[in-house]
């Protein structure tokens, strides 16, 4: 494996990620079919380019991705990598997986929502079973968000999750079956109840900090510093349209964009322009400016977007650009940005 990629310390644990993680979800089919054997090549590459943070879930593809790491990761030493997979769902093997899937491809396995104690266990334990491993790294409470279960059913699972799921992560981290734990949702503020509710290492959280948008900026990032609690982020494209920029059908949180946010994508596009720089490259560039953040984790669907996003990492992006977008009031003044050093 390289180690071109930057390292970080992953919050108070011992674990040094690269600043640029391999998110799973379109290796569970999430957007099409993939062949087997073109996605084991993606994460093989991931590895070779030096990225060492690989982030699953039994969901993905209801428990294809893990299928298909645990392939790939079989063939590179395991210390070298680090291991996240999450919890709050297991797969139960002997119903279909019905209409609630939104995974055009798959095992043929039904996800059953658990944040229980004995259901996170059993969860960990298949997963540990399809990743064919002995050891997780990091293990996430994984979609204890209002985006997922809706207003009314939130408080019920925030509670599920701390008296069930969380007594069986501290359980497994105190036994050192786990390096850290964490939560992986889609919303900053449950971050922030979960930080204060346990102690935990790590979070990752996605689409709630990026270039277009900064709700994590206020209250979780600086309660995640002076926790010591590791930041991992995703969805910093903001599901395409960071990546894609202001075109026709630019998807935003999973829809199409409304006109105020292709407004607003237009403008920072133009600045990103101006600058010699792509937009993709400056989103990226610029999740990573926080010093709370540890690593930015992006899907991938082939080899060939592992290499854009490594080489969009490695390439510079002038000071003049982020203050340029402060000037046009596109960030607020004291969001911080990349350094150069």
């Amino acid at each position: 494996m390289s180690k071109a990629l930057p390292r970080r310390a992953l919050g108070r644990t011992r674990l040094q990620v690269s600043v640029l993680g391999f998110g799973t979800a379109p290796l569970g089919d999430l957007y099409m079919q993939l062949d087997d054997q073109a996605a084991i090549a993606t994460v093989d590459r991931a590895f070779a380019l030096g990225i060492n943070l690989l982030d699953t879930s039994p969901l993905y593809g209801h428990g294809l991705a893990e299928h298909r790491c645990g392939t790939a990761i079989r063939r590179v030493p395991r210390h070298a990598i680090v291991l996240c997979t999450k919890v709050g769902r297991w797969m139960d093997p002997f119903h279909g997986r019905g209409d609630g899937s939104n995974f055009v491809g798959g095992q043929p396995h039904r996800a059953v929502v658990d944040y229980s104690y004995d259901g996170t266990m059993r969860s960990v334990e298949q997963s540990l079973l399809r990743l064919s491993t002995d050891r997780i790294d990091l293990l996430l409470i994984h979609d204890v968000d209002v985006w997922t279960h809706g207003a009314d059913a939130i408080e019920a699972r925030f509670r599920e999750a701390m008296e069930g799921a969380y007594v069986a992560l501290d359980r497994l981290r105190s036994e050192g079956v786990v390096a850290g734990i964490g939560v992986g949702v889609n919303e900053a503020d449950m971050c922030v109840r979960f930080a204060n509710a346990g102690r935990f290492d790590a979070m990752l959280l996605a689409g709630r900090y990026s270039l277009l948008e900064q709700p994590g900026l206020a209250e979780f990032l600086p309660l995640a510093e002076q926790q010591g609690i590791g930041v991992m982020l995703g969805g910093v494209f903001n599901s395409g349209i960071l990546a894609t920029g202001a075109v026709k059908g630019a998807k935003y949180n999973y829809k199409d964009a409304p006109p105020e946010i292709m407004n607003k994508v237009a403008r920072i596009e133009r600045v990103c322009k101006a600058h010699g720089v792509a937009l993709p490259t400056a989103a990226l560039h610029f999740a990573l400016g926080h010093p709370a953040v540890a690593s930015v984790v992006l899907g991938a669907q082939g080899p060939q977007e592992v290499e854009r996003n490594v080489a969009a990492l490695s390439s510079q992006v002038p000071a003049a650009l982020w203050a340029d977008l402060k000037s046009e009031h596109l960030l607020d003044a004291d969001v911080p940005v990349p350094s150069q050093a």
